[in-house]
């Protein structure tokens, strides 16, 4: 494996510089280096389709009406990514028709959503966002403006920024019960995934547990050895993915910590290794 730390100081790359499609970036706070991650096509293609194919056993095949909760302005640059545009690009392939919930300014834009609700009442709605972003900028200023959305056929996808919500003390229990509370949204799943490994994305399933795809998969291990840890027992998590070419991001060590609890015996149904991420590993890098 490569430690996930080495596309910070490195350019890392399988590809001459003329066959770079596009160049993505890390979600570092400011002043902090960022992972730098280079596609060519066939590997830009490659996690589109594998991200649509996991994606569409939550949403369904068809495309339905998208609410995107983030800002136009995180698309500005489009051969340049954060792992927020990143994510925004590659989840919108989902939505038939797209708005987002705010403006450049982060705020809320209730009409443009009540509106929007209105002309697709009935229908399935696709949210997407990111995990601190959905809390702070849509949850709280609904709270706070005492609007009740009903969202109830909504399906929530959400990732990224757990770390912003700890110092609040909310975990992903509170989170939801916030959001059933304020908009009746029962179906709400979290998603971890890097921007080093795009697309191979492991997605929550209705028990709490996220799952390892036929395309990517997990290891735990031990902090002092590397040796592979056994079910249930807390390591460092490394990530394994056969999407990317253009890069070597086949085997990394990600500066997370996990817990696997099986393979394919998950009351849901889902088959593959199941498992929770606990947080960052104590002396790492202090991200945003």
């Amino acid at each position: 494996f490569l430690p996930v730390r080495l596309f910070k100081i490195l350019e890392l790359k399988s590809i001459p510089n003329s066959l770079v499609l596009k160049r993505m970036t890390s979600s570092g706070t400011s002043g902090q280096a960022v992972s730098k991650i280079f596609l060519d096509k066939s590997t830009a293609i490659a996690q589109s389709k594998v991200l649509a194919r996991i994606v569409s056993s939550y949403l369904g095949k068809k495309r339905v009406p998208m609410i995107i909760v983030d800002s136009p302005s995180v698309l500005k640059n489009r051969s340049q990514f954060s792992a927020r545009g990143a994510g925004i690009l590659g989840f919108s392939t989902f939505g038939s028709k797209k708005i987002y919930a705010l403006d450049d300014k982060m705020q809320l834009n209730i009409a443009l959503i009540q509106s929007f609700l209105k002309e697709h009442k009935g229908q399935k709605i696709f949210i997407f966002g990111f995990t601190f972003i959905i809390y702070q900028h849509f949850f709280k200023q609904l709270l706070e403006k005492n609007i009740h959305l009903n969202l109830s056929k909504s399906v929530l996808i959400h990732g990224g920024g757990w770390k912003k919500l700890e110092s609040k003390k909310i975990n992903a229990v509170t989170f939801k019960n916030k959001l059933k509370a304020l908009c009746n949204i029962k179906n709400v799943y979290d998603y971890y995934g890097m921007v080093e490994q795009t697309g191979a994305i492991y997605m929550e399933c209705d028990y709490g547990f996220l799952h390892a795809s036929v395309f990517s998969d997990i290891i735990v291990r031990r902090p002092n050895d590397f040796s592979v840890a056994n079910v249930g027992e807390k390591g460092i998590i490394q990530l394994l993915s056969v999407l990317p070419k253009s890069y070597p991001g086949q085997s990394i060590l990600t500066e997370d910590e996990g817990i696997i609890f099986g393979e394919d015996d998950c009351k849901c149904g889902k088959l593959g290794k199941y498992f929770k991420v606990i947080g960052r590993l104590k002396n790492a890098e202090i991200r945003g």
